[in-house]
């Protein structure tokens, strides 16, 4: 029996043989439009998507930043930007920080967005997990699956809270004022990372996520919840009682002020 496809203008939602896949795409209601400003605006303003630049890696977890990202980025190809291909890739595994997708599930999105999948595994066990391991890992995996496609410039899902939480870890724990960066060349991996989201709130891509039916519990790993950035975002809420902005002001001050020590061969 034939795929079953019908679309809900409103929420923007397939649904494939009674299973709903929630796709995102304009045209946008005010949110949309907000979010889709604000990434124009970092891809323009830290050069991230340069003319030489014809494919596009997206580190896709499943979660609500990296589906907000590949969402965003697949609507903008072709309008203000060249029409660059995008390959996503998903690293799953025993243990993951991501949220726990099933990688049907993100076959079935990039399936309708004409996206080319990838998916690679993480070889990460509960006797010896830990958080800076893991993710050294998970890196390459995406490095090597990209450049096997010919794509090295590498998206990731940071958004604005991500690098403040990155900034109050850097200063506490290093005694660096360091926040995350929107554009890095990895000279040793020969890629460039990009952070298209870093001028969006957490708060803005949940309620996104949440309006278009793709928000999903993230982070099930059992370090990750006890790790030290979950401490920092606990002292940031704290915080947040006393200062209300305390977010987008250490995010901005990372931007304006934070070490590029990371951007340096």
């Amino acid at each position: 029996m034939g795929s079953i496809v019908t679309w809900v203008p409103k929420k923007c939602l397939v649904v494939i043989m009674n299973i709903g896949i929630p796709i995102a795409r304009p045209p946008w209601g005010a949110l949309g439009k907000e979010l889709e400003s604000k990434l124009r605006k970092a891809l323009f303003d830290f050069s991230m998507l340069e003319k030489e630049v014809k494919k596009v890696a997206i580190a896709l977890s499943g979660g609500k930043d990296s589906l907000a990202l590949l969402f965003l980025l697949h609507a903008i190809r072709g309008r203000g930007f060249p029409l660059f291909e995008i390959h996503a890739i998903h690293v799953d595994g025993e243990f993951t920080c991501g949220a726990g997708i099933d990688a049907g599930f993100l076959r079935a999105i990039c399936n309708e967005l004409d996206v080319n999948l990838i998916i690679r595994s993480s070889t990460q066990k509960l006797e010896d997990l830990e958080c800076y391991r893991c993710s050294r890992e998970r890196r390459k995996l995406i490095f090597d699956a990209a450049k096997e496609v010919g794509a090295t410039t590498i998206a990731f899902g940071h958004h604005r809270d991500d690098s403040a939480q990155t900034l109050l870890l850097n200063l506490l724990h290093k005694a660096e004022f360091a926040a995350n960066l929107p554009k890095v060349h990895m000279r040793d991996y020969g890629v460039t990372i990009i952070r298209p989201l870093i001028y969006i709130d957490e708060e803005s891509i949940r309620t996104f996520a949440k309006q278009n039916d793709f928000a999903r519990i993230s982070c099930g790993c059992p370090v990750g919840q006890k790790s030290k950035r979950k401490i920092v975002d606990q002292i940031l809420k704290d915080l947040e009682v006393h200062f209300p902005h305390v977010r987008g002001n250490l995010a901005k001050a990372g931007l304006l002020y934070g070490s590029d020590k990371a951007a340096s061969p």
